[in-house]
């Protein structure tokens, strides 16, 4: 176990002797103070990272601790500012690139309180808990009785938000109500009368290394905590839902609409993509680009020999049984599949791949029914998990097969598993940039990937390759509709029949992803922002490398260091441009 104090001590005395007063080690030394401060506020990411911190806690998230820790952050921007960026030599200066951009991000959610709106549509600190016991490695008794202490904890945890959330109710800053229709049934699917039969008590089944006499205390206090906390704390919540959080929720649905809402919204795109765009320029590529896509389908409507409309093929598409599974099996089993035909083809394309495996499963039941269609959940070494590609089997006339190459080029390989993977194993990095995750480079990689997906031949029909083109566009669609329904007065109607018109996604997964994008301003954006940026470096380094271009250096490159802003990324790229030139 890794102790926070003695750390931050032993780096400071380090660089106190080694590299005294230089750039590089001020820059050092507030970015160690950062990390300590980040690892006493949050113990349970501490402890989920090995350090020695008590597991059963949570983090404060009263007001007065949202500013406290505001203040500190603003304190670290003001002695960044003295530092000498100039002397910092190339490493350094992506840890400050990034250190600086995180930390004026924490400070502008803390002013625009934005942690009075604790959850989005399908997702918050109820669903992040309901994994709590991912955290622990469940072994030990020790362990077990630090699995209970955060059980206990959760109805304090809860009736904290409930507070902040009724703050929230007269500050304007709620979810919109368009959106919280039957939003309390995520709380009510862990509401057991029942310990026994509650989620959180499935541990407690697996207790083979544990003694009899232990085992059957640890059950008694395990049931004890969901009867006393667990519990209770769902149905409080979802009693607010119903009582008091959607009566009296907004009916404005753009973020524009919070206070100072237009400039909340744009820091918010600018987050995003990492870049300085404006909302509206975001808006216009979307226009583009939606219009280019289209071209590229109705070729392949042509291709196929299909006779009738635009809007007739991807009905076509939503209904004819040849592109749906008739059983949860099925799908998995085609999912795991195609990854595996991807695996056989990365040594193409990719010079150094990940050590860690990754495993193909369904979204858990609880929470698939808001769910999106797939999504990558990371493992690591450390905490003895493999790397997982959730697969919604939910709803089965909805999960068509021909999106199913891209959507795992996306979540698995080449995408998140692949790009996640390997910046785990970059060990020279800060710990602050081992563990954070920028969506526009991220998502933008895993965009990119499914494009990729035709340099490795993995759509093999005319179908699957519609399929590719309509996800493309479902993330082209993301520009015009989230800028549409956040700053230009846009209902929800219009856009999901704009999403639902120029895919072929199901009328499921539109009105799922539409609500997505109202509770979540600008995180949709990042995805083609970040793609059309790793695609202009790619064609910029073909153009000017000519014969000497190899893309498998060029994908190391993109890789090597891990999440960064695309502002970063593209300062390395074109230095990188210019030393293969003089190679």
């Amino acid at each position: 176990m890794k102790n926070v104090l003695s750390t931050f001590t032993l780096i400071i005395i380090m660089l106190t002797s080694a590299n005294a007063q230089t750039p590089k080690a001020e820059l050092a030394e507030l970015i160690a103070q950062d990390w300590a401060f980040r690892m006493q506020e949050y113990p349970a990411f501490a402890a989920s990272l090995g350090y020695e911190s008590d597991r059963t806690k949570f983090a404060e998230v009263s007001v007065a601790a949202h500013e406290r820790r505001a203040d500190f952050w603003r304190d670290i921007l003001k002695k960044l500012t003295t530092i000498d960026y100039e002397a910092l030599d190339s490493a350094a200066r992506v840890n400050y690139d990034m250190f600086k951009f995180m930390l004026e991000d924490d400070v502008a959610q803390v002013e625009y309180q934005s942690y009075l709106i604790p959850w989005n549509s399908d997702s918050g600190f109820h669903t992040t808990f309901a994994f709590a016991a991912n955290d622990f490695n469940l072994n030990s008794v020790a362990s077990y009785e630090q699995y209970i202490g955060r059980l206990r904890g959760f109805k304090k945890y809860v009736d904290d938000h409930i507070t902040l959330m009724r703050l929230g109710i007269k500050k304007g800053m709620t979810l919109p109500k368009i959106i919280l229709e039957d939003f309390e049934k995520g709380m009510d699917a862990y509401i057991s009368e029942n310990p026994e039969e509650s989620y959180f008590y499935i541990p407690f089944e697996r207790m083979d290394n544990i003694d009899e006499r232990q085992r059957a205390r640890l059950r008694k206090e395990g049931q004890l905590a969901i009867n006393q906390s667990v519990t209770p704390a769902y149905q409080a919540l979802s009693d607010f839902i119903k009582n008091e959080y959607r009566p009296q929720a907004r009916t404005t649905i753009g973020a524009v609409h919070f206070p100072n809402g237009k400039d909340y919204y744009q820091q918010r795109i600018e987050y995003y993509t990492t870049l300085d765009i404006s909302m509206e320029e975001v808006y216009q590529v979307g226009l583009e680009e939606v219009a280019r896509i289209r071209k590229g389908m109705e070729e392949i409507i042509a291709e196929v020999g299909f006779e009738g409309t635009f809007e007739e093929f991807i009905h076509f598409l939503r209904t004819d049984p040849q592109f749906y599974c008739d059983t949860p099996e099925c799908l998995l089993k085609e999912a795991s599949y195609i990854a595996k035909r991807i695996d056989g083809r990365l040594p193409r394309v990719f010079g150094k791949l990940p050590s860690l495996p990754y495993g193909v499963e369904p979204v858990p039941d609880e929470i698939a029914p808001r769910y999106t269609t797939g999504r990558y959940v990371p493992g690591s070494y450390a905490n003895h998990k493999s790397g997982t590609y959730w697969v919604n089997t939910y709803d089965l006339k909805n999960r068509p097969l021909y999106n199913l190459p891209a959507l795992t080029l996306h979540e698995a390989v080449p995408g998140h598993h692949l790009q996640i993977a390997l910046a785990e194993e970059l060990k020279d990095l800060p710990d602050f940039r081992q563990h954070t995750y920028l969506s526009s480079y991220g998502e933008g990689w895993a965009l990119y990937s499914e494009w990729l997906g035709q340099e490795l031949g993995i759509y093999q029909t005319p179908y699957e390759e519609f399929g590719r083109l309509t996800y493309e566009m479902w993330r082209a669609c993301r520009l015009v509709v989230d800028v549409g329904l956040h700053a230009k007065g846009w209902t929800r109607k219009q856009a999901v029949d704009f999403l639902a018109s120029n895919t072929a996604l199901s009328l499921h997964n539109v009105n799922t992803e539409i609500d997505r994008y109202i509770g979540w301003p600008g995180q949709a954006v990042s995805y083609k922002v970040g793609e059309l940026k790793i695609r202009e470096f790619r064609y910029t380094a073909e153009q000017e490398l000519g014969d000497k271009f190899d893309v498998r250096e060029f994908h190391y490159m993109i890789l090597k260091n891990g999440s960064i802003p695309l502002f970063t990324l593209e300062r390395i790229m074109n230095q990188w441009i210019e030393s293969q030139k003089k190679r």
